[in-house]
């Protein structure tokens, strides 16, 4: 089939959420469709992409749009679309868009929430295309539970204020959004049963396709680590603007990270990720915090980890990194919102511990138990290989492309 996909950036390297997903795609589907991708990049950028241009017949781009944090006030107060709708507005995308439409695509994919205006507010026929939105997560769930974190702390009524406005706006677009493509995928079940909930009266045409991970690029390390102290160090990777990931990391080093040293008083957490925001940067002053900003490969800091925690208390979809902890064959702890979508067995894939003391107890027990911690390795390697290999996953996307071509 030929099938035109949106990304919201060019997909290489892919070094976090959206691009390793719509990477992978993209790279799964490539020997069996001729792919063409729309994007917001810059010629820099595309020209250090020649593993996804191998991959593609087309890319085209826009130059990523400016947007001021003064603009982003304004239009929450009086624009009645979510940020999201918002952020990635751009004259010059929609003039891609335009050109590439009337041509004679099978199917156009958007990946991600913030593409869905360029396509799905077109005026531009389309002759016989078939439009697929894969949701990346389920936005509102994403604001609501940002919401219900924030309003507990008076520190943080501004962002409770902005994330209850988000949830509202965002429960409305992107059920506008559902309403007008031919088939949604949700990158979860929980997912999946968030997005039925906006059409409690009809069926809504949705497929849950997980995301993945490369188990032969992702796999466990047994060398010994020189880094000192790596058997009490704990990690945690992401980017590190990503407002879940702040939350994260700010309520572990404040509330976690403190118990668990009063016990072991050398263990140590370290931060990996892209673009520490200034509440993340700030941690490193602490002890015990240690933040690497962008890195060219997790892989070494997984590896040199006894621990990889997820203490993540809001967001939705599935976290690419947990996958890749399970795939590297690394003992979890982890809210049950921070694996929420994947199919694990708790106490035997990873440990769920959703308040402070419980967190600390079940790393504290870990870090003093290698065999424990050898075992959770071993299961949630397993789990991964067996559901979560990419290669295993993209077939769902062949089968939706074929029933969606007999739709009218």
């Amino acid at each position: 089939m030929r099938i035109l996909i949106l990304t919201p950036q060019l997909p290489y390297p892919p070094h976090q959420g959206t691009t390793l997903r719509n990477f992978n795609i993209i790279k799964h589907l490539a020997p069996r469709h001729e792919i063409t991708l729309l994007s917001f990049g810059t010629p820099a950028e595309l020209q250090n992409a020649e593993p996804l241009s191998a991959l593609c017949a087309r890319i085209e781009i826009a130059p990523y749009p400016i947007r001021s944090l003064a603009q982003r006030a304004w239009t929450t107060l009086t624009s009645p679309l979510p940020d999201m709708a918002l952020r990635l507005q751009s004259r010059a995308m929609h003039t891609q868009v335009d050109v590439l439409l009337p041509e004679q695509f099978d199917v156009i994919q958007i990946e991600g929430i913030e593409m869905a205006r360029y396509v799905l507010t077109s005026n531009v026929q389309r002759p016989t295309s078939k439009i697929i939105f894969d949701d990346h997560n389920a936005e509102y769930v994403l604001q609501r539970t940002a919401f219900e974190a924030d309003a507990k702390r008076l520190t943080r009524a501004h962002a409770a204020l902005y994330s209850l406005i988000q949830w509202k706006k965002l429960e409305r677009y992107e059920r506008a959004i559902c309403e007008r493509a031919h088939h949604i995928i949700a990158a979860s079940d929980t997912d999946t049963n968030y997005l039925r909930a906006l059409f409690p009266n009809s069926q809504l045409p949705i497929t849950t396709i997980p995301n993945g991970v490369d188990t032969e690029f992702y796999i466990p390390s047994d060398e010994v680590c020189a880094k000192p102290l790596a058997d009490l160090a704990l990690v945690f990777t992401g980017k590190m603007d990503f407002r879940p990931n702040i939350d994260a990391m700010t309520w572990f080093c404040d509330d976690i990270l403190p118990r668990i040293r009063a016990e072991i008083p050398l263990a140590h957490i370290v931060i990996v990720g892209q673009k520490p925001a200034p509440r993340i940067a700030a941690l490193a002053r602490r002890d015990g915090v240690e933040i690497t900003g962008a890195v060219p490969d997790v892989r070494p800091f997984i590896a040199d980890a006894a621990v990889y925690v997820v203490p993540l208390r809001m967001g939705s979809g599935t976290r690419l990194k947990v996958l890749e902890a399970m795939a590297m064959g690394k003992a979890i702890v982890s809210t049950a919102r921070g694996v929420e979508g994947i199919a694990l067995e708790p106490a035997r894939d990873a440990i769920l511990a959703d308040d402070p003391a419980t967190f600390a107890r079940a790393v504290i027990a870990l870090l003093r138990d290698p065999s424990r911690r050898r075992a959770l390795g071993a299961s949630a390697r397993a789990r991964a290989e067996a559901n979560y290999d990419w290669r295993k996953i993209i077939p769902a996307f062949d089968k939706i492309y074929s029933n969606v071509q007999r739709l009218p």
